[in-house]
């Protein structure tokens, strides 16, 4: 939870996109992620992540052609070799950077068969655990809600969970947004109570509007909570559309610092009197 991950397509747009990173350290946030960061070569990024003391945290796989509105490709039948190539494209640049996930992105299916879209996405994500069997890298799936993507193939956290039920918590973590969940119902801090073992990575976004924490209704100290209860070790990353600049919209983090910190050092006392 110390790893506070600078999402940097929603962040920092007003600055190209290899400025972001200094950016983002600059912030005070101590990661980065990018669904698609290919325009900067991985070398290139090695050297910014090593001068900033940022890390990398996840990145997607076989998104599509975002020009097109594709919103990924591992449940759209018939573009299987579109995915394999994609997904390994992903997994080289995460091996390089120590990133240690790569998120398949569903996609659309559109007017395709309900099943065929079913057996496509789960013989594709296969592939993706079989190819990243072996290394530091692991796979991320999201659930993205109606409101955000209609037609989504995983919008729901159910469906999700018994995906990664199928391949096993070791393979295969949920992307757990709090956007999302919030516009399905979903109370994300009771939910965490019962899955925090199927968790890899928190994307925060506050619920209506999707900005930053603050200009909504979800009760972020309870989410924290929850995750602190649970011991959670993954990445928190700000996917946000920031209300105001991305610098004035993140007055936020000293605070959420210094909360996180103070929640794990009150839960490290408590086990060691428990």
């Amino acid at each position: 939870m110390n790893r506070l991950s600078a999402h940097i397509g929603y962040l920092f747009t007003e600055l190209p996109l290899l400025e972001r990173v200094e950016a983002a350290a600059s912030a005070g946030f101590t990661a980065i992620e990018h669904p698609s960061p290919w325009e900067i070569p991985v070398t290139e990024m090695r050297s910014r992540l090593a001068a900033t003391g940022l890390s990398f945290t996840q990145l997607s796989a076989a998104a599509g052609d975002a020009g097109k509105g594709e919103k990924g490709l591992a449940a759209i039948p018939g573009r299987e070799a579109d995915f394999r190539e994609g997904l390994n494209r992903a997994l080289d640049y995460a091996v390089t950077l120590d990133c240690p996930f790569v998120h398949p992105m569903a996609g659309v299916p559109g007017n395709a068969d309900v099943a065929a879209a079913a057996e496509t996405y789960h013989r594709n994500l296969s592939y993706a655990v079989e190819r990243t069997a072996g290394t530091s890298v692991k796979i991320l799936i999201e659930a993205i809600s109606e409101v955000a993507v209609p037609g989504y193939f995983l919008s729901t956290l159910d469906h999700a969970s018994r995906i990664l039920d199928i391949f096993g918590p070791g393979n295969v973590s949920l992307l757990v947004d709090t956007f999302h969940a919030r516009a399905n119902g979903v109370d994300l801090a009771q939910w965490i109570g019962v899955n925090a073992h199927r968790i890899g990575h928190v994307h925060i976004a506050d619920h209506p509007g999707r900005h930053e924490p603050g200009t909504g209704t979800i009760d972020f100290e309870a989410l924290l909570d929850a995750l602190c209860e649970q011991t959670y070790e993954g990445a928190i990353g700000f996917e946000y559309v920031p209300s105001k600049t991305t610098i004035d919209s993140a007055t936020f983090l000293l605070r959420w610092k210094h909360v996180i910190g103070a929640k794990q050092q009150q839960m490290r006392q408590d086990r060691r009197l428990a």
